[in-house]
C-alpha cells in the first residue's frame, strides 16, 4: 500500500506579530494565525471576500526565525501537516482543535513596495524569499 502524506500548503498574511515563547530547556515555540482570502461573486453579483484563519505552530529554530523575520501583515507561504488535538476542561467538557505544524516557510516580498520589506537577502532555513507582484 502506498504511503499517504499529511501535507498542507497555505499562502496568506499574518494576523498579528508572532510572540516567541520559552517552553523550558531552551526550547522555543511560536503560534501564529495566518489569514487566507478567496474572492467570489455572490448571488447579488457583488464581489465578496471569504477570509479563513489558520492556526500555525512552529518549534525550535524555525520558531525563532519566524519571530525574527515576520510581523503583522507579513506575507507567507507555509507548508506543514495538520494536527488534531482533543482535551477535557476542568469541568469535564471535551474540546477539539486543529492546527498546522510548520515544516517550512517562505517570506513573500512585494515587488510593488506594498507588502513586506523588499529584502532579497532574507531566507529561512529551508527556502528562499519568494516574490509577489
Amino acid at each position: 500500500m502506498a504511503t499517504m502524506k499529511n501535507k498542507v500548503q497555505l499562502i496568506g498574511n499574518l494576523g498579528s506579530d508572532p510572540e516567541l515563547k520559552e517552553m523550558g530547556k531552551g526550547q522555543h515555540m511560536v503560534r501564529i494565525n495566518l489569514a487566507t482570502n478567496e474572492r467570489y461573486k455572490g448571488a447579488d453579483g457583488e464581489w465578496k471576500d471569504n477570509t479563513q484563519w489558520h492556526p500555525i505552530t512552529a518549534w525550535g529554530k524555525q520558531a525563532e526565525r519566524l519571530a525574527e523575520l515576520t510581523r503583522k501583515g507579513s506575507g507567507l507561504v507555509i507548508e506543514g501537516r495538520l494536527v488534531h488535538r482533543s482535551w477535557e476542561t476542568a469541568s469535564g467538557e471535551k474540546r477539539y482543535s486543529t492546527e498546522v505544524a510548520l515544516s517550512e516557510f517562505h517570506l513573500l516580498a512585494s515587488t510593488t513596495g506594498k507588502g513586506w520589506d523588499d529584502d532579497a537577502s532574507i531566507t529561512n532555513q529551508k527556502g528562499t524569499l519568494a516574490s509577489q507582484d
